[in-house]
């Protein structure tokens, strides 16, 4: 892509001059649009030391309204955040609807940086760039609207410019030891960028070259290439609303005719007492030795509870931690998203949680309400739903890619269990807080939960995170296998 840009572009003053204040009236106009509409903006900007990227973010600055944006520079990742996913440090930074975050310099520093520099191997930047399309892919399916400039300038243009810098007192900081070294690297950052760029410019997230040897020229390329980019956006929320029927409720699910997984579930699996009292010590143990061992090795581990309403997830989740250490793990409780989260991607809110190396994060319901919850009671659309199957398998492969253990557990009981501890917890005070109206309502629903389960199951048990059903009629049998289950994931990594 580099090779086809022609660098000596420049635009006289007087043009400059004439063409820019329309550009940044209609930039504050579409900036008002996308708040009250609710677009989500992502803008990238990437190229050379010297491009002039913190020029032309400052120039974009200063047509926006400074209330609805934030820019995020990033450097090199930090001790706290190389022990987690290399994307976990940018989906904590993406924007709530309305927003506009601006990247000086981004997630390509995986493929560019970290790749010439060296300080990370082949396999792991060059196993990326699927990633970086997934991470890309998500965000604009979801709304948002990604702007990817990349600078370009000649390696001769940014000698004269680092000589221009040096010369200047007041600048001559920002040339470093670094920015020289990497001037004699252009011919390796070159074959970088270009890789980078083939394997990542896609119709959600295109690039856009910008020829930076005249800054003028390249001031004009990226205000009408933002709005032309925004104004796209709006204009297709609006002819989507114009044609968006009355929201009706959502269809109602049948029970599946073939249903296969569940039904060979074998709810008759239990323990004895005395049996159950003498692995639960052992096991019990053993897991407090790993949550040191995994602490040593930096390994971070996410253990999922999914689960029909009174399956025992609690109790499970309590034996689990009994004995572990409680600076070492935490357990998220998952309702239903607050505002804030709702104005984000739905996985933002489950990144954010994700644990860093050496610690163990437990997941009570998770980012599985998706394809369940929010499925059958009709909170998100059809195509949300069935595309977020993709999106939860493509975030799983990218945590077990970083090196985090996933173990996903479905606790199964059949209908009259669950009515029975249902009608235990209403004659047992200090249990009634555990039974609410909506779940003798949701067990109303059993038969659409359970295709929503069985869909689940199929579509998102692979071989880096499968599945874990466990029998849980008998709560002491469902505890040891879910011990069982952490320990024997644990113990293969280590």
């Amino acid at each position: 892509m580099l090779e086809q840009v022609v660098l000596d572009q420049k635009v006289a003053k007087a043009e400059y001059n004439l063409s820019i204040e329309p550009l940044e009236r209609t930039m504050g106009e579409l900036q008002r649009r996308a708040r009250q509409l609710g677009i989500p903006v992502i803008i990238v900007f990437e190229g050379w030391d010297a491009a002039g990227k913190g020029t032309m973010i400052n120039r974009l600055m200063q047509a926006l309204d400074p209330r609805g944006f934030t820019v995020h520079p990033i450097n090199a990742p930090t001790p706290e955040e190389a022990l987690r996913p290399f994307l976990w440090r940018f989906w904590i930074k993406i924007p709530e609807r309305g927003r506009i975050a601006i990247f000086d310099r981004s997630w390509y520093g995986r493929v560019l940086t970290e790749r010439v520099d060296k300080p990370i191997p082949e396999a792991a930047w060059s196993g990326s760039y699927e990633s970086i399309r997934c991470f890309e892919r998500q965000l604009a399916d979801d709304g948002a609207v990604l702007i990817k400039f990349f600078l370009h300038i000649s390696k001769k243009e940014q000698k004269k410019r680092f000589i221009e810098l040096e010369e200047n007192p007041a600048l001559s900081w920002k040339v470093t030891k670094q920015d020289w070294r990497h001037h004699k690297q252009y011919k390796e950052y070159y074959q970088a960028a270009e890789d980078g760029l083939a394997q990542t410019d896609t119709a959600y997230a295109p690039w856009t070259i910008v020829e930076s040897h005249d800054r003028r020229f390249a001031t004009l390329k990226i205000f009408s290439t933002t709005i032309r980019a925004l104004e796209h956006r709006i204009q297709a929320i609006e002819e989507e609303d114009s044609k968006r029927p009355s929201r009706k409720k959502p269809a109602k699910e049948e029970k599946l005719a073939n249903t296969s997984i569940l039904d060979r579930v074998d709810l008759s699996l239990d323990l004895k007492r005395e049996d159950y009292d003498k692995d639960l010590d052992d096991l019990q143990k053993r897991l407090r030795d790993l949550e040191h061992e995994i602490y040593l090795s930096r390994i971070p581990v996410t253990v999922v509870y999914e689960g029909w309403d009174a399956a025992g997830k609690g109790g499970n989740i309590k034996r689990m931690t009994k004995l572990m250490d409680p600076r070492g793990y935490e357990v998220i409780p998952i309702g239903a998203p607050n505002d804030v989260e709702k104005n984000h991607h739905y996985l933002w809110r489950f990144w954010t949680r994700m644990p860093k190396g050496g610690h163990i994060t437990i997941f009570d319901r998770s980012w599985y309400g998706r394809v369940l919850v929010e499925r059958v009671e009709g909170f998100c659309p059809p195509a949300a739903w069935k595309r977020a199957y993709r999106e939860i398998n493509e975030m799983e492969e990218l945590l077990t890619k970083s090196g985090v253990i996933v173990v996903k557990f479905w606790l199964h009981i059949d209908q009259q269990e669950q009515i029975r501890r249902f009608t235990e917890r209403q004659k047992t005070a200090w249990k009634q807080w555990k039974i609410t109206e909506e779940d003798w309502r949701n067990h109303e629903k059993w038969d659409a939960y359970e295709s929503a389960v069985e869909e689940m199951l199929a579509r998102t048990s692979t071989g880096y995170a499968p599945w874990t059903i466990v029998e849980s009629n008998s709560k002491l049998y469902a505890r040891i296998k879910a011990l069982k289950t952490v320990i024997g994931a644990i113990e293969a990594r280590l």
